[in-house]
């Protein structure tokens, strides 16, 4: 059996592709870029070169596969993020048809049962009803809590001994390390159900804001405290760092969504948790 791997050359894609050699898989790494593969290449990986929006060269790479791992990776350059997830949802779901992979496992998102009022997870909402829509292939939607790594983007004043936040500083909401949902792809990718189905990913509890606050403050020896910013100036603020601007609204979306509580976990589903902590995360990222 042959396991193929989408965004081996980013966080969760590295770990999968790593676990299954490890247990002595068969691993083909799809990348952009032949030298982000050289890691797993030395280690007897297949390499495939594909674009994810290249629906002619993920057929190629998914074609014998027992399985494969897909994303939409982020795009934070293009100036139409919609149209560039709809033209990777329709790609991968292209390939896996053409390909006739039979089981898929798609990172989605905590959220994506709602298809609006979720920002960027709106996009996988469509990545799941495409996948499901291929007859002869099996999907597995794993849906993922929001990635504790994201928060390196806040790490940035602590030296003044400020975390800042657009959620309140006492909300706790799922999160997840993205080592974790590796190690849960590459372990659905052979177990392999035999049907479609759809896992919800969290880590082991909820964290908020005051959570990571006094992790850090641990962690660095000095107190840290959250610095509560109105969720109006979530736009103005991205797009000062040069996002674009359908992007930064698309993230006001989705935290106004967390505040809310539309962006949270549908139910019904089998709930996995993962063992790695926020502050494990957090010692790593300051650690880089």
């Amino acid at each position: 059996m042959t396991f193929v791997i989408m965004g081996a050359s980013g966080n969760t894609g590295a770990v999968a592709a790593e676990m299954l050699l490890a247990q002595g898989h068969a691993v083909r790494v799809v990348v952009r870029d032949a030298s982000k593969a050289k890691r797993f290449a030395d280690r007897g990986a297949e390499v495939a070169i594909a674009d994810v929006i290249d629906a002619a060269a993920l057929d190629r790479a998914f074609a014998g596969a027992s399985g494969a791992y897909v994303l939409v990776p982020p795009n934070m350059a293009t100036a139409d993020f919609r149209g560039y997830q709809r033209a990777a949802a329709d790609a991968i779901a292209s390939a896996a048809r053409s390909s006739g992979v039979p089981h898929v496992v798609l990172l989605s998102s905590v959220g994506a049962q709602h298809p609006a009022g979720t920002g960027p997870i709106a996009g996988l909402h469509v990545a799941e009803a495409r996948l499901r829509d291929v007859a002869g292939t099996r999907t597995t939607s794993l849906r993922a809590a929001y990635f504790m790594e994201n928060l390196g983007g806040s790490l940035s004043m602590l030296e003044q001994g400020l975390l800042p936040s657009f959620t309140p500083a006492a909300l706790a909401f799922d999160m997840v390390a993205t080592k974790d949902i590796g190690k849960l792809a590459a372990q659905l990718l052979v177990e392999d159900s035999g049907a479609s189905q759809i896992i919800e990913l969290c880590g082991p509890t909820k964290v908020s804001s005051n959570d990571v606050a006094a992790a850090l403050s641990k962690i660095t020896g000095k107190s840290i405290a959250v610095a509560e910013a109105p969720l109006e100036a979530m736009v103005p603020t991205l797009t000062g760092f040069g996002m674009p601007a359908e992007l930064a609204e698309l993230y006001r979306e989705m935290t106004a969504g967390v505040v809310t509580g539309h962006v949270d976990f549908e139910g019904g589903h089998r709930r996995v948790r993962g063992t790695t902590t926020v502050a494990d995360v957090l010692s790593t990222l300051l650690q880089r």
